[in-house]
Protein backbone atom coordinates (compact mmCIF):
# COMPACT_ATOMS: atom_id res chain seq x y z
CA UNK A 1 0.00 0.00 0.00
CA UNK A 2 0.90 3.27 -0.42
CA UNK A 3 2.15 5.26 2.73
CA UNK A 4 0.45 8.55 3.76
CA UNK A 5 3.42 10.55 2.99
CA UNK A 6 3.34 9.06 -0.54
CA UNK A 7 -0.61 10.08 -0.76
CA UNK A 8 -0.05 13.51 0.10
CA UNK A 9 2.12 14.41 -3.00
CA UNK A 10 -0.14 12.79 -4.74
CA UNK A 11 -1.08 16.41 -6.73
CA UNK A 12 1.64 17.81 -9.70
CA UNK A 13 3.18 21.19 -8.81
CA UNK A 14 2.29 24.09 -11.77
CA UNK A 15 5.64 25.54 -11.66
CA UNK A 16 7.39 22.32 -13.73
CA UNK A 17 10.13 23.46 -16.32
CA UNK A 18 9.36 23.23 -19.68
CA UNK A 19 12.44 21.35 -21.80
CA UNK A 20 11.35 21.81 -25.26
CA UNK A 21 8.74 20.65 -28.17
CA UNK A 22 8.48 17.70 -29.98
CA UNK A 23 9.85 17.92 -33.83
CA UNK A 24 9.61 14.13 -34.98
CA UNK A 25 9.00 10.54 -33.88
CA UNK A 26 10.70 7.19 -34.83
CA UNK A 27 7.87 5.22 -33.64
CA UNK A 28 4.48 5.38 -31.63
CA UNK A 29 6.40 5.22 -28.47
CA UNK A 30 9.83 6.95 -29.52
CA UNK A 31 9.83 10.61 -29.66
CA UNK A 32 12.45 13.54 -30.66
CA UNK A 33 12.30 16.51 -28.36
CA UNK A 34 14.20 19.44 -29.82
CA UNK A 35 15.33 21.92 -26.22
CA UNK A 36 14.38 25.44 -25.90
CA UNK A 37 17.38 27.80 -25.97
CA UNK A 38 17.67 31.65 -24.99
CA UNK A 39 16.68 32.02 -28.17
CA UNK A 40 13.36 30.70 -28.21
CA UNK A 41 12.56 31.46 -23.86
CA UNK A 42 14.21 33.83 -21.38
CA UNK A 43 14.64 31.06 -18.89
CA UNK A 44 16.20 27.72 -21.35
CA UNK A 45 16.38 24.64 -18.96
CA UNK A 46 19.74 23.79 -17.46
CA UNK A 47 21.71 20.75 -18.27
CA UNK A 48 20.79 18.93 -14.99
CA UNK A 49 16.82 19.72 -15.79
CA UNK A 50 16.97 16.72 -18.90
CA UNK A 51 19.79 14.38 -18.19
CA UNK A 52 19.63 10.51 -18.85
CA UNK A 53 16.48 8.90 -17.03
CA UNK A 54 14.88 12.06 -16.38
CA UNK A 55 11.19 11.37 -16.46
CA UNK A 56 9.16 14.09 -18.72
CA UNK A 57 5.48 15.07 -19.30
CA UNK A 58 3.95 15.65 -22.85
CA UNK A 59 1.17 17.96 -22.34
CA UNK A 60 -1.18 18.80 -24.65
CA UNK A 61 -5.39 19.19 -25.00
CA UNK A 62 -6.36 15.64 -25.10
CA UNK A 63 -3.76 14.17 -22.86
CA UNK A 64 -0.89 13.92 -20.50
CA UNK A 65 1.81 11.26 -21.66
CA UNK A 66 4.64 10.30 -19.54
CA UNK A 67 7.88 9.63 -20.99
CA UNK A 68 11.88 8.90 -20.00
CA UNK A 69 14.59 10.48 -21.85
CA UNK A 70 16.82 7.82 -22.78
CA UNK A 71 19.56 9.68 -25.45
CA UNK A 72 20.17 12.63 -26.48
CA UNK A 73 21.92 14.25 -29.78
CA UNK A 74 24.11 17.51 -30.47
CA UNK A 75 23.00 18.51 -33.84
CA UNK A 76 25.65 21.71 -35.51
CA UNK A 77 24.31 22.03 -39.31
CA UNK A 78 27.93 23.75 -40.08
CA UNK A 79 29.77 20.73 -38.75
CA UNK A 80 31.79 19.62 -42.22
CA UNK A 81 30.50 22.19 -43.86
CA UNK A 82 33.12 23.04 -46.71
CA UNK A 83 31.87 26.26 -47.39
CA UNK A 84 33.56 29.96 -46.57
CA UNK A 85 33.81 31.05 -42.91
CA UNK A 86 34.27 34.19 -41.13
CA UNK A 87 37.70 34.90 -39.79
CA UNK A 88 36.37 37.00 -37.02
CA UNK A 89 33.21 36.80 -35.02
CA UNK A 90 30.19 38.55 -37.38
CA UNK A 91 28.66 41.94 -36.57
CA UNK A 92 25.23 42.10 -35.60
CA UNK A 93 24.36 45.05 -37.08
CA UNK A 94 25.86 43.90 -40.54
CA UNK A 95 24.42 40.09 -39.89
CA UNK A 96 21.40 41.03 -38.27
CA UNK A 97 19.31 37.49 -39.72
CA UNK A 98 22.52 35.47 -38.22
CA UNK A 99 20.58 32.39 -36.10
CA UNK A 100 22.26 29.71 -34.05
CA UNK A 101 22.64 26.60 -35.92
CA UNK A 102 22.94 24.33 -33.20
CA UNK A 103 20.76 22.76 -30.72
CA UNK A 104 20.14 19.48 -28.32
CA UNK A 105 17.76 16.89 -29.56
CA UNK A 106 16.46 14.41 -26.82
CA UNK A 107 15.11 10.98 -27.50
CA UNK A 108 11.94 10.13 -25.29
CA UNK A 109 10.80 6.43 -24.75
CA UNK A 110 6.89 6.69 -23.96
CA UNK A 111 5.64 4.42 -21.19
CA UNK A 112 2.61 5.87 -20.51
CA UNK A 113 0.01 8.54 -18.87
CA UNK A 114 -1.38 10.71 -16.07
CA UNK A 115 -4.97 10.92 -15.67
CA UNK A 116 -6.58 13.01 -13.09
CA UNK A 117 -9.91 12.05 -11.63
CA UNK A 118 -11.63 13.57 -8.83
CA UNK A 119 -8.78 15.73 -7.49
CA UNK A 120 -6.12 12.78 -7.63
CA UNK A 121 -3.58 11.86 -10.82
CA UNK A 122 -2.79 8.53 -11.08
CA UNK A 123 -0.83 6.67 -14.23
CA UNK A 124 -1.47 4.40 -17.10
CA UNK A 125 1.40 2.61 -17.56
CA UNK A 126 2.11 0.85 -20.50
CA UNK A 127 1.75 2.29 -24.64
CA UNK A 128 -0.38 5.38 -24.93
CA UNK A 129 -3.14 4.63 -27.53
CA UNK A 130 -2.96 7.83 -28.98
CA UNK A 131 -0.29 9.94 -31.36
CA UNK A 132 1.33 12.99 -29.98
CA UNK A 133 1.22 16.10 -32.63
CA UNK A 134 4.22 18.17 -33.33
CA UNK A 135 5.14 21.21 -31.30
CA UNK A 136 3.94 19.45 -27.88
CA UNK A 137 5.63 21.25 -25.26
CA UNK A 138 7.26 18.79 -22.96
CA UNK A 139 8.55 19.63 -19.50
CA UNK A 140 10.20 18.15 -16.78
CA UNK A 141 8.36 16.13 -14.13
CA UNK A 142 8.99 16.50 -10.41
CA UNK A 143 8.94 13.82 -7.63
CA UNK A 144 5.19 13.82 -6.52
CA UNK A 145 4.50 13.35 -10.70
CA UNK A 146 6.58 10.49 -10.66
CA UNK A 147 5.11 9.27 -7.44
CA UNK A 148 1.90 9.86 -8.64
CA UNK A 149 2.15 7.94 -12.07
CA UNK A 150 3.19 5.11 -10.49
CA UNK A 151 0.39 4.92 -8.28
CA UNK A 152 -2.46 3.16 -10.09
CA UNK A 153 -6.19 4.32 -10.08
CA UNK A 154 -7.22 2.29 -6.82
CA UNK A 155 -4.05 3.72 -5.04
CA UNK A 156 -1.59 0.52 -5.15
CA UNK A 157 2.35 1.41 -6.26
CA UNK A 158 2.78 -0.16 -9.49
CA UNK A 159 5.23 -0.32 -11.90
CA UNK A 160 4.08 -2.20 -15.48
CA UNK A 161 6.63 -1.06 -18.23
CA UNK A 162 9.30 -3.17 -16.88
CA UNK A 163 9.70 -5.21 -20.00
CA UNK A 164 8.44 -2.18 -22.60
CA UNK A 165 11.34 -0.22 -21.29
CA UNK A 166 13.92 -2.81 -22.05
CA UNK A 167 12.37 -2.87 -25.49
CA UNK A 168 11.91 0.81 -26.35
CA UNK A 169 15.37 2.22 -24.27
CA UNK A 170 17.55 2.20 -27.01
CA UNK A 171 20.83 1.09 -26.75
CA UNK A 172 21.05 1.85 -22.91
CA UNK A 173 17.84 0.13 -21.62
CA UNK A 174 19.74 -2.14 -19.22
CA UNK A 175 21.51 0.97 -17.63
CA UNK A 176 17.96 3.05 -18.25
CA UNK A 177 15.96 0.09 -16.61
CA UNK A 178 18.65 0.15 -13.60
CA UNK A 179 18.98 3.92 -13.06
CA UNK A 180 14.83 3.61 -13.00
CA UNK A 181 14.14 1.15 -10.30
CA UNK A 182 17.29 2.38 -7.95
CA UNK A 183 15.52 6.03 -8.08
CA UNK A 184 11.97 3.81 -7.35
CA UNK A 185 13.80 1.58 -4.65
CA UNK A 186 15.23 5.38 -3.32
CA UNK A 187 12.06 7.02 -2.94
CA UNK A 188 10.30 4.30 -0.90
CA UNK A 189 7.45 4.48 -3.04
CA UNK A 190 6.73 0.85 -2.92
CA UNK A 191 7.11 -1.15 0.49
CA UNK A 192 7.16 -4.90 1.64
CA UNK A 193 7.11 -8.08 -1.32
CA UNK A 194 6.87 -5.09 -3.71
CA UNK A 195 9.69 -3.06 -2.25
CA UNK A 196 11.65 -6.41 -2.22
CA UNK A 197 10.66 -6.96 -5.77
CA UNK A 198 12.38 -3.93 -6.92
CA UNK A 199 15.47 -4.76 -5.03
CA UNK A 200 15.67 -8.09 -6.58
CA UNK A 201 14.67 -7.07 -10.30
CA UNK A 202 17.70 -4.07 -10.00
CA UNK A 203 20.28 -6.90 -8.65
CA UNK A 204 19.40 -9.46 -11.57
CA UNK A 205 19.85 -6.57 -14.17
CA UNK A 206 23.16 -5.96 -12.74
CA UNK A 207 24.11 -8.87 -12.68
CA UNK A 208 22.74 -9.40 -16.78
CA UNK A 209 25.12 -6.37 -17.26
CA UNK A 210 28.18 -7.49 -15.70
CA UNK A 211 27.44 -10.88 -16.86
CA UNK A 212 27.28 -9.60 -20.55
CA UNK A 213 30.46 -6.85 -20.27
CA UNK A 214 32.82 -10.56 -19.81
CA UNK A 215 31.44 -12.14 -22.58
Amino acid sequence: MVSSASQALSQPKPDSCQLGRVVKSNSHCDYVVQLDTQNDVNNPPKTEDYGFGQFVKFESSRHWAVGIVYDSQLFNASFLNSGPRLTSSPDPVFTPDLVQDTCILLNVALVGSLQSEKNRTYGLQGIPRVVIPANTPVSQMDITEVHSFHCSADGKPQFTYYGHLLRSGGAFAPQLTQQVLGELIATELFSGAEQRALQVLRKEMSWKSTMGAMR
